[in-house]
C-alpha cells in the first residue's frame, strides 16, 4: 500500500508542477523556479519565528508570500536594466536562501527544519503523515494537499486560460483587451509559490525544480499548441515519477533523485529524436546542407575547368580531390551523389557534365 501511495503523490506533484511549468518555460522564466524553490525556506522561518509553531498553516502562508517576494525582487532588479533577469536571480537567490540558512543555525537549532530533506525530499517518509478525518485514517497527508494544489492550477488554468496565453505571446494586445500582463504573471507566480510549498516536505526542492522544467521543456520539443504542451507536459511527468520510483526500488537509491534523474534522461532522449528541434534531425541537416554545398561547388568547379586546357588535371579523378576545399569523404560522396543523379559523368579519367548538369548549372 505505501509503494502505491509514493508513486501516487509523486505523480501528484509532477501534475501540479507541469501546469504552472509550461507557462514558465515559454516566458523563458525556468530559473526563477529554482529561485522560488529555495528562497521560500526563509518565508517558513520567519513564519516560525513569529508563531513558534511548526505546525502552524501560518508557515505555508509565509512560504507562498516569500516566493511571490522573490519574484518581485527580481523583477524590480531586471527593470532597472542594469542586470540581467539571471543576474538578478544570482543576487536575490543566494541572498534570501543564506539569510534563511542563518537564521536556521541562529535561531531554531532545536527545531526540526533540516535543510538536506528540504532540498533533497524523502518520499519514503510521506505515507507516515497521515490524514485523520473523525478518527479514521484517510491517507497520505501530502496526497490530500497536493490533489487540491493539482484542482487549484487546473481551475486557474481553465477559467484564464486565454488571458494567460495573451498575455504571454501579446502583452500589448492582452493590455488593449483590458488584461493586466503583470496581475497575470504575478497570479503564475504565487500558482508555482503554491505548488513549491505544498510539494516542499514531501520530495524537497530538487524535484520540484526537476517537475517544473523538465516535463515542459519535452513537451515544448514535441508541440506548437498550448493547450497539447499542457497535456503532454503532465503525461510526461507522470511517466517521470513512475519510472524514476521504478529505478529507485531497483537501484536502492534516494527517490527524489531517482525521478529528477529520470526527468533528465526522458528530456535527453526526446532532445535527441524530436523531428523538428532534435539534436539527430538537427545534425542530419547540417550534414543535408553539407552535402549539398558539396554539389554545387563541384558542378561550379568543374564547369569552370571544363573549358581550360587544364581540365584533365583539375577535374581528373584522382587530382580533383585535391582542388575541392572541403574533407575527402564529403568529396567522394558528393561526387557519388551527382553520379548516381546523372549530373556527372567519368570520360577518359576526368570528369564532365552531362546536359543534366549544364541544366542544373543554369538553373544555379
Amino acid at each position: 500500500m505505501a509503494h502505491l501511495e509514493i508513486q501516487l503523490i509523486a505523480m501528484l506533484v509532477a501534475v501540479a508542477c507541469s501546469i504552472p511549468g509550461t507557462f514558465l518555460v515559454l516566458r523563458k522564466m525556468t530559473m526563477v523556479t529554482d529561485a522560488i524553490t529555495h528562497t521560500i525556506l526563509l518565508g517558513i522561518v520567519l513564519g516560525f519565528l513569529v508563531v513558534q509553531n511548526v505546525h502552524s498553516p501560518i508557515l505555508s502562508i509565509s512560504a507562498v508570500a516569500m516566493g511571490v517576494v522573490t519574484v518581485w525582487a527580481i523583477e524590480m532588479f531586471t527593470k532597472t536594466k542594469q542586470l540581467s533577469s539571471d543576474a538578478a536571480i544570482g543576487i536575490v537567490f543566494p541572498f534570501l536562501f543564506s539569510l534563511a540558512i542563518l537564521l536556521i543555525s541562529r535561531y531554531t537549532s532545536s527545531i526540526h527544519l533540516d535543510i538536506d530533506s528540504v532540498l533533497l525530499g524523502e518520499l519514503a517518509f510521506a505515507p507516515f503523515h497521515r490524514l485523520r478525518l473523525f478518527g479514521v485514517d484517510i491517507g497520505p497527508l501530502s496526497m490530500y494537499t497536493m490533489g487540491a494544489i493539482v484542482l487549484v492550477n487546473l481551475t486557474l488554468v481553465l477559467l484564464f486560460f486565454k488571458e494567460i496565453k495573451l498575455a504571454i505571446f501579446s502583452p500589448e494586445i492582452a493590455i488593449l483587451f483590458g488584461f493586466s500582463p503583470t496581475l497575470l504573471f504575478y497570479g503564475l507566480m504565487t500558482s508555482v509559490s503554491l505548488t513549491t510549498v505544498g510539494a516542499f516536505e514531501a520530495v524537497g526542492a530538487i524535484l520540484v525544480i526537476a517537475f517544473i522544467v523538465g516535463p515542459p521543456l519535452s513537451a515544448y520539443l514535441l508541440t506548437t499548441d498550448l493547450k497539447r504542451m499542457i497535456w503532454l507536459s503532465i503525461g510526461i511527468g507522470i511517466w517521470n515519477a513512475i519510472i524514476g520510483y521504478q529505478f529507485a526500488i531497483i537501484f536502492d537509491v534516494s527517490i527524489a533523485g531517482s525521478m529528477a534523474v529520470s526527468t533528465g534522461i526522458t528530456f535527453m532522449v526526446i532532445f535527441c529524436v524530436t523531428p523538428k528541434h532534435g539534436l539527430l534531425s538537427g545534425i542530419y541537416i547540417k550534414r543535408q546542407q553539407l552535402q549539398k554545398l558539396a554539389c554545387q561547388t563541384i558542378l561550379t568547379h568543374v564547369y569552370y575547368y571544363g573549358q581550360q586546357q587544364t581540365r584533365h588535371t583539375a577535374n581528373g579523378v584522382v587530382s580533383i580531390e585535391r582542388y575541392i576545399q572541403l574533407r575527402q569523404h564529403i568529396v567522394r560522396r558528393a561526387l557519388q551523389q551527382l553520379i548516381n543523379e546523372g549530373k556527372l559523368q567519368c570520360i577518359d579519367g576526368y570528369y564532365e557534365l552531362t546536359i543534366h548538369g549544364y541544366e542544373t548549372m543554369t538553373d544555379y
